[in-house]
């Protein structure tokens, strides 16, 4: 039996919608606190829950010199892109989510956007979508670091200064990295020629960031503040000396090992804590 032409047609048709994907989800961006952009799909989260700007002890600086920069952008005054860099658990990730919740709480058009750092290609299509909108974004990337060979750096450098796709003036970048220069995870190339333009980029690279907050290594006064802090917030019973004791099985004195700590003690004393 003969199929005609048109039906023909419909199921080549039916079979390349199948085959195409589908389009990117584009939550509302100005209905949510927070978001994540993945896939170049804008993704609202399910909970928005970051630190109390006062729970995060011993960053003094650091916080006045971030909430200020932060509560520039979202009254659409000049404002900088930002570098947190410093030791692993130091606070700068947390940092970065407290002051927009902190000027979420009074009220302020602002909202935060996390972006994977393998996923800086895709910035121009998230730009697109946010432009135009009458609020102000803090695109969040984490831990940024770049595998050796890697273009990202010099498309990042593009899209913070100067290039054709630059991001729009309602947002800004707040990169958190180990190192002050973001180098490469892994260089494995001693050539002098090559090493000195992984250098230079770096350099470049870093250089675009208006704002550079170091964050250095914890020591045993600020981690009992912070531990000090938590348990009084959360009306738990302290033990300064086990504080200490618990802390050192570990990887060291940090904010994350504190909060990790109030979890600890939290648990023995039959407690649920919540922000």
């Amino acid at each position: 039996m003969l199929v005609s032409d048109d039906t023909t047609l419909k199921r080549i048709a039916d079979a390349l919608e199948r085959l195409a994907p589908p389009p990117p989800v584009l939550a509302d961006p100005l209905a949510a606190p927070a978001y994540v952009w993945r896939d170049k799909s804008l993704i609202a989260t399910r909970s928005f829950k970051p630190f109390p700007l006062e729970c995060l002890a011993g960053v003094d600086v650091q916080k006045k010199a971030l909430l200020d920069n932060t509560a520039r952008l979202a009254n659409r005054v000049a404002a900088h892109d930002v570098l947190l860099w410093g030791s692993r658990g130091s606070g700068k990730s947390a940092l970065c989510k407290s002051v927009v919740g902190e000027l979420q709480k009074e009220g302020a058009p602002i909202a935060l956007i996390e972006v994977a750092g393998e996923r800086v290609d895709t910035l121009p299509d998230l730009f697109g979508h946010i432009a135009d909108q009458p609020r102000s974004f803090v695109l969040f990337v984490d831990d940024l670091g770049f595998e050796e060979g890697s273009s990202a750096p010099r498309l990042l450098r593009s899209l913070l200064e100067g290039g054709a796709e630059a991001r729009p003036e309602n947002a800004r970048l707040y990169v958190t990295a180990n190192r002050r220069h973001i180098v490469a995870r892994e260089v494995q190339h001693t050539e002098a020629s090559f090493a000195r333009d992984v250098l230079d980029d770096q350099l470049a690279l870093a250089d675009r960031f208006g704002l550079n907050l170091g964050f250095h290594v914890c020591n045993q006064d600020t981690y009992i503040e912070m531990v000090r802090g938590y348990a009084a917030r959360f009306g738990l019973q302290l033990d300064e000396k086990q504080a200490l004791s618990w802390v050192r099985s570990r990887s060291g004195l940090s904010g994350r090992m504190a909060w990790q700590y109030i979890i600890e003690i939290a648990g023995e004393q039959g407690k649920n804590i919540s922000l």
